[in-house]
């Protein structure tokens, strides 16, 4: 008997995952193809593969056809997940385990899902002359990717009726209510679970590192939007995705991990990337179910030339970084670049919401630990406005102005100038604007005390928006708290209590 299986792009009930799992078939696939001889395959199975359709036919049981075409494609290599589709046995040893690492935590976090002999540790150096980071994953012996019984009948063929999709296959797609798992549990039909059981290839996944959402978000799944299986399959087996370090499948959060995915080889190299879009979906723990991994957040990002410009300039000056800790190597991701990703992913301005995240003084010395970035971002980074550059030059001439004011002071009592004590009060200042009357009248005293503003002189009327404006006093408070973050005063006038330091303390390093 017989057996034909064609699927479509154009099935008007395929989702993201679903075309991302048709993708992943198709790369299989075209491994096997090169690997394989017909003759050899189980109902010598044969394929044909197009730009938007993959069409299988094979002879005799369908489960054992099946199965063998599940065992080929999804495999093990020294207990990680090894996917014939990405030829990742070939790969680097840390993208292996960002794959292996990445499934796990994402579609087979379950360990109903896999077998484990237990946790194996494995070391490698990422940079030259910093410690060994060492890496622990879960040594597997098996996993449910490599069987088709999910597929088939206790007859070996293939169903026909409907299957109950579980987490494994659509990470957050859950039973509502374990009391009426029968009404709303999720389905799909046979070829769509066949589909979804390849989602796993074609998609990318990150670890994050999120200072806001902590442990909600441990895990970033990236689905890319395909309209073209060939010319996706050629993107995401270029070789620079092979190169890669473990420190690059590191991001900051939701944003961060989408953008990073949609530039990852266009930035570089001239390829032009097969797709607009992708859907991000974090994975973490939450309070009421701590013992897995829940969906906490999902977001289709897409990405203009401008938004890739910034976020170029982002991940130029405020990168992920390899850190000495007391228990040897860790990867630290920025503060400063999940707030602003976050933005870029959103469609927002890549400075939105600062003062409302940085709420606290440990949040804000976060910030100011990357003052250096972002004082680089202020000058780099395309505006939607070139007052708001501007206004935060304003605000750095008054700061530089007010510190020279409390140096004067201080010199003065033969005291050292506490700048930060400065500082803080300017931020929790800012933080009690709960109105557009509040910011404006402590904005308005703070410039106020600054003698000489060139600036504000210049462009005044430009800063009214900012400063008067009942719409944009938000957008003016996170310019304020952007421009203190971003601050650098010049070497000379970190050098208190010197004659040299006297003289050059009005010397500010703006950076324009």
């Amino acid at each position: 008997m017989s057996t034909q299986l064609t699927l479509n792009l154009n099935n008007p009930h395929f989702t993201l995952l679903h075309r991302a799992g048709l993708a992943g078939l198709w790369m299989s696939l075209k491994q096997l193809d090169a690997e394989t001889n017909v003759r050899d395959r189980p109902g010598y199975i044969t394929w044909e593969l197009t730009q938007r359709q993959v069409s299988l036919q094979w002879e005799g049981e369908d489960f054992q056809v099946l199965n063998w075409l599940l065992n080929e494609s999804f495999q093990l290599d020294d207990g990680r997940i090894s996917l014939r589709g990405l030829d990742s046995k070939t790969m680097d040893i840390q993208s292996q385990l960002i794959l292996h690492q990445g499934i796990l935590g994402t579609f087979l976090q379950h360990n109903k899902t896999h077998t484990s002999t237990g946790l194996v540790s494995k070391s490698f150096i990422l940079e030259e002359g910093k410690p060994e980071l060492v890496a622990r994953y879960k040594h597997l012996s098996g996993y449910i990717y490599q069987q088709a019984k999910i597929l088939c009948d206790k007859q070996g063929k293939f169903l026909t009726k409907p299957i109950k999709v579980p987490g494994w296959l659509n990470p957050g797609t859950v039973v509502r209510h374990i009391a009426f798992s029968s009404n709303t549990s999720f389905e799909e039909t046979p070829e769509s679970v066949f589909v979804l059981l390849f989602a796993a290839v074609a998609c990318c996944y990150y670890s994050i590192r999120s200072k806001l959402r902590d442990k909600r978000a441990e895990y970033a799944l990236v689905i890319p939007e395909i309209t073209d299986l060939a010319a996706y399959a050629n993107w995401r087996r270029h070789r620079k995705w092979r190169e890669e370090g473990y420190k690059d499948f590191f991001a900051s959060g939701l944003g961060d991990a989408g953008l990073k995915f949609l530039t990852y080889i266009t930035k570089d190299i001239l390829a032009e990337r097969p797709f607009k879009r992708c859907q991000v979906i974090t994975l973490g723990t939450v309070p009421w179910a701590s013992q897995q991994k829940t969906r906490t957040d999902l977001y289709l990002v897409e990405a203009n030339e401008r938004i890739e410009r910034n976020y170029q300039v982002c991940d130029n000056y405020l990168s992920t970084r390899d850190v000495a800790g007391k228990e040897g190597l860790f990867i630290s991701c920025s503060f400063a670049r999940e707030l602003i990703a976050e933005n870029l992913a959103r469609g927002k301005h890549w400075y939105a919401g600062l003062a409302d995240n940085a709420t606290s003084n440990e949040l804000f010395q976060k910030l100011t630990y990357e003052r250096g970035g972002l004082n680089q971002m202020v000058q780099e980074v395309e505006w939607d406005r070139e007052s708001e550059k501007l206004f935060v030059k304003a605000c750095h001439e008054a700061i530089g102005y007010n510190h020279k004011q409390l140096y004067k002071r201080a010199k003065d009592r033969k005291e050292v100038p506490n700048y930060e004590r400065e500082d803080t009060k300017f931020r929790t200042g800012l933080a009690r604007c709960k109105t557009a009357v509040a910011f404006r009248e402590f904005i308005t005293d703070y410039l106020s005390r600054a003698q000489f503003m060139p600036t504000l002189e210049e462009n005044w009327e430009g800063f009214m928006d900012l400063i008067m404006g009942a719409k944009d006093w938000k957008k003016g408070r996170d310019l304020a708290l952007l421009a203190l973050a971003s601050y650098k005063r010049s070497s000379q006038s970190q050098k208190v209590g010197t004659e040299e330091s006297a003289e050059d303390e009005d010397e500010i390093d703006f950076g324009y």
